[in-house]
């Protein structure tokens, strides 16, 4: 067996997806201890488990990234498929480690060989830190790993297991299921290396160490092997169409690609599958790249993949982006959906689908862009927290398409949101029982409590309920009403209706309503 170990995965995953440098300190936390760093941060003294503030302490220029396991498995997923490229029968372990079987002086040449072959595979993918490790078992496979250095295999000869964890401290049976409560009995009963458990008869561990210990004697004797399973590599679902010559007009385009369209749809269907977002790419002849993702309310059909094609054609038109013919058009599944979870309803189709043909075929009249939906997003005012996008799309802040929403935005109003945003702020005025304007101070106070308002020039309504201010300072390089130290209030008038209101040095204005 074959360990393919990647050290510091979650960093490794993280510096990744931010599109850090290895030269930088990178830390992931996980319940504000260390859970993973890197090489550049254990130089400087960080290591796992340690608190941020301590870590951060040791080494200020620390970038602190929160554990996001999905992400760790994401980002794994892509190298499971390289090594594929070069031998079925991958089996994931966990993200950043692997194993495959192997056979000696094989297809690939001797397990030295077949070794750096599939490291500089990895290497060649973008991860820099790959070890292997080769050992007639799985477990001693990853421990070999363990021991190796950067882009480096360490053996260990058949039959050679036994002998192989003699040599290594106890701390290593941690890593072997539950071993943590094992290395603490064995260090208290004066044990320093394994070998000296191996050393053991096995009634004796039975009798002191119960099952789990008697587990973990066979295991490392070679006398269990731990199971595993080779992952299924997932099906190819992308389809593309080659055009020879290259095409010019989107009409041409998008009446050549309907039979792949209905090919693309006829497979996921097949596995009772259907496609909610997608990735389409088109190439000219000048090998130019134009790709976007697209989602759909519900799926995409054969019309609805058209209907992207054209879309996507014309918008990279009116862009001035093409630089010679198409050539290539390709459509691939970014995330699919069982069939089952959009059959219809018992009594047929129901009217929200009825709205997206009619949508949809709005779009195809008018453009793309043409029909737009709101979307939230972070901010501190109510209008920030705005985003318009085309209807179908699916936007979501890994993209960096909006802001997200589970951020602090310190000086934001809590909840509940108002009903009503205006498009434009409206004039208002606020006094207090003096019959003076309230205005707001350097530190961000009201200079009294409002007691009177009135929106545009309507009369002027008694404040029965206030709550704030709440003062933000942002965006003081822009020349906007809204920018520099504003505060926002609630204010609710003697007719029952609560409303928002913007102070600024220009005065007030209405931004939203609770209707």
């Amino acid at each position: 067996m074959m360990a393919l170990w990647c050290p510091d995965w979650p960093a490794v995953a993280a510096a990744t997806e931010i599109g850090l440098g290895r030269m930088a300190p990178l830390a992931v936390m996980s319940a504000n201890r260390v859970l993973a760093c890197n090489a550049v941060a254990r130089v400087e003294g960080v290591r796992r488990g340690m608190r941020r503030r301590d870590a951060q302490a040791r080494c200020p220029q620390l970038v602190v990234v929160p554990a996001n396991p999905e992400r760790d498995v994401r980002l794994f997923e892509p190298m499971l498929a390289v090594v594929e490229s070069l031998r079925p029968g991958v089996a994931p372990l966990r993200p950043g480690l692997m194993a495959l079987p192997i056979v000696a002086r094989g297809y690939h040449g001797t397990e030295d060989q077949a070794a750096a072959i599939f490291t500089e595979k990895l290497v060649a993918h973008g991860v820099w830190d790959v070890r292997a490790g080769i050992a007639d078992e799985v477990h001693t496979a990853e421990q070999a790993a363990r021991r190796a250095t950067v882009q480096e295999c360490v053996v260990v000869p058949p039959g050679g297991s036994a002998e192989f964890w003699s040599g290594l401290p106890v701390d290593v049976l941690a890593d072997i299921g539950s071993g943590g409560e094992l290395v603490g009995l064995l260090r208290r009963l004066g044990m320093t290396r394994v070998g000296e458990f191996l050393a053991l008869p096995t009634d004796a561990v039975v009798a002191r160490f119960g099952g789990h210990g008697r587990a973990v004697h066979q295991l490392l004797r070679g006398r269990m092997q731990p199971a595993w399973a080779p992952r299924t590599p997932p099906p190819e679902r992308a389809c593309d169409i080659e055009f020879e010559p290259g095409l010019t007009s989107s009409e041409a385009v998008g009446f050549s690609v309907r039979q792949t369209a209905e090919q693309f749809v006829a497979g996921l269907a097949a596995d009772h599958l259907v496609c909610v977002e997608l990735h389409l790419e088109v190439e000219t002849d000048r090998e130019t790249i134009l790709s976007r993702g697209w989602a759909h309310t519900t799926w995409f059909d054969t019309a609805d993949l058209v209907d992207r094609v054209r879309w996507q054609l014309e918008s990279a038109a009116r862009e001035q982006l093409f630089d010679g013919p198409i050539t290539r058009v390709r459509f691939e599944p970014v995330a699919v959906e069982p069939t089952s979870a959009h059959a219809e309803a018992l009594w047929g189709s129901s009217s929200d689908e009825r709205v997206d043909r009619g949508v949809a075929k709005i779009q195809s009249l008018l453009g793309h862009e043409a029909v737009v939906r709101p979307v939230l997003q972070g901010g501190r005012g109510a209008a920030d927290r705005q985003h318009l996008v085309p209807w179908g799309e699916r936007v979501t802040p890994r993209t960096g398409q909006i802001r997200a929403t589970d951020q602090p935005w310190p000086g934001s109003m809590p909840d509940p949101a108002p009903t009503r945003v205006f498009p434009s702020p409206v004039a208002a005025a606020v006094v207090d029982e003096t019959g003076a304007g309230v205005a707001l101070t350097e530190r961000g106070f009201l200079t009294g409590d409002p007691a009177r308002f009135r929106i545009a020039q309507d009369r002027w309504q008694h404040v029965t309920a206030w709550a704030g201010p709440w003062p933000v300072d942002e965006r003081w390089w822009v020349e906007d009403e809204a920018a520099g130290l504003v505060a926002r209030c609630q204010l609710v008038g003697e007719a029952g209706r609560a409303w928002v209101l913007r102070c600024a040095a220009s005065g007030w204005v209405v931004e939203a309503s609770y209707d």
